[in-house]
């Protein structure tokens, strides 16, 4: 039985490529400290990333690879991956356009309705411990959404506000008491959906070939609405027709647009936890939102 060859002290993204795809590596275009494009003997084009994060690496790869088996939405097949590196397809992009939006929320909608085992379900063969961008996430399951929510989405990333300053610890009972009132805010039961899991801008690519690509997921079982309220967060182009396609498909619940804050609250605490005050503030404002209905 062949074995893949074992990383070398210092190993850097060329070499990685290589050995994770028995290809040899005749070019490189860093991106970033982590990121860096890698051109193949046969001119493929490759892109490796290096985490840093333990299991990092094998839930983006696990979640790449649990999305793509939906045969939903597009995605950058995994050539490799260890302990270290990814090494995947590079997605030549384009520019957003609004046929290719509409398209896209009706595959988003197909993604979610490929469901999951249970809320907080990760990736077969993905880690208990994963990532969301660079914040630890646990992929832990529960039996009802808004309990699971609550427990390992919301509380986590409010302790570590608190923690570390960004929110003050008697603000926080705002956010506590819209966690205790989520049975009644959630709206209709839903199954768990198929998550992207942090499906902001800049993980949707508007490729070269007029379809959209989702890149660095992390992926597990949730509430279908918490990818469409990511996506509202931070802009999206075409947005609307993101969502008209998507409701094509499977139309949202009743009041649907008023609970697009209280799944906003995972993606605010954990930029809050990264990054500082201001989301912190955004968080409390849709909290006091959520509270006065």
């Amino acid at each position: 039985m062949s074995r893949r060859p074992t990383a070398g002290p210092g190993e850097g993204p060329r070499s990685a490529a290589a050995r994770l795809t028995g290809r040899r590596a005749v070019g490189i275009r860093p991106l970033s400290g982590a990121l860096a494009e890698v051109v193949l003997d046969d001119g493929h084009v490759v892109m490796v990333k290096h985490g840093d994060g333990p299991g990092a690496i094998r839930a983006e790869a696990t979640g790449l690879r649990w999305l793509a088996d939906a045969g939903a939405v597009r995605v950058p097949a995994v050539h490799g991956h260890d302990g270290q590196w990814l090494v995947t397809d590079r997605v030549p992009t384009g520019r957003p356009n609004a046929g290719s939006a509409a398209r896209f929320g009706r595959e988003l909608a197909a993604l979610h309705a490929a469901g999951a085992p249970a809320f907080g379900a990760a990736p077969p063969g993905g880690p208990e411990d994963a990532y969301i961008g660079l914040a630890p996430m646990r992929n832990v399951p529960g039996a009802d959404w808004p309990h699971w929510y609550a427990e390992h989405r919301v509380l986590p990333y409010l302790r570590g506000a608190v923690d570390n300053g960004t929110v003050r610890r008697p603000e926080a009972a705002v956010i506590e008491r819209v966690c205790a009132h989520l049975p009644e805010l959630a709206g209709p039961a839903e199954p768990p959906a198929r998550l992207h899991g942090d499906l902001w801008h800049g993980n949707v690519l508007w490729g070269a070939d007029g379809e959209i690509w989702l890149i660095d997921p992390a992926a597990h079982g949730g509430h279908r609405e918490t990818d469409l309220a990511m996506l509202r967060l931070f802009g999206c182009p075409h947005l609307d027709r993101v969502l008209d396609g998507y409701q094509e498909v499977a139309p949202l619940a009743d009041g649907w647009a008023d609970r697009v804050g209280l799944h906003q609250l995972f993606p605010l605490l954990v930029h809050a936890v990264l990054f500082g005050r201001g989301y912190a503030e955004q968080a409390l404002a849709v909290a006091r939102a959520a509270l006065t209905g």
